[in-house]
């Protein structure tokens, strides 16, 4: 097998999506017994004055149904297309709010889900 230099390394990495990369790490730190998020730890550590949620940037969030607002049945709905809930499930779920309506989606589907949420009517928390 023919030796890749760093650039043909790279250009593989930049072909693989961000999963397939993850279990390329898992992969590596299992075979050679290492930790590749180690020094990323320690530069974090030791910048001094940076605040820890600096560090960690959000990427998964939820969307809670807070009230349902006058247009209770619109706002049913509305859950029914974000959640694939049937009608009686999409009841239950307006009517013991606050409740996750969506969880652990990114920032983009979090956002368009509230503000569809919004437009019929109803009070939503992103957290």
């Amino acid at each position: 097998m023919a030796k890749l230099s760093q650039e043909d390394l790279l250009a593989q990495f930049e072909e693989m999506t961000l999963i397939e990369l993850s279990e390329f790490v898992k992969a590596f730190e299992d075979k050679f017994d290492v930790t590749a998020a180690a020094p990323a730890a320690v530069a974090v550590a030791g910048v001094p004055g940076a605040p820890a949620e600096a560090a960690e940037e959000q990427d998964e969030f939820d969307v809670i149904l807070t009230g349902a607002g006058d247009k209770k049945i619109q706002v049913i709905k509305v859950v029914r297309e974000l959640t694939s809930l049937g009608l009686k499930e999409a009841k239950d779920l307006v009517d013991g709010t606050p409740k996750a309506v969506v969880e652990k989606v990114d920032k983009a589907a979090a956002e368009k889900a509230a503000e569809s949420l919004k437009a019929a009517g109803a009070s939503v928390e992103v957290k």
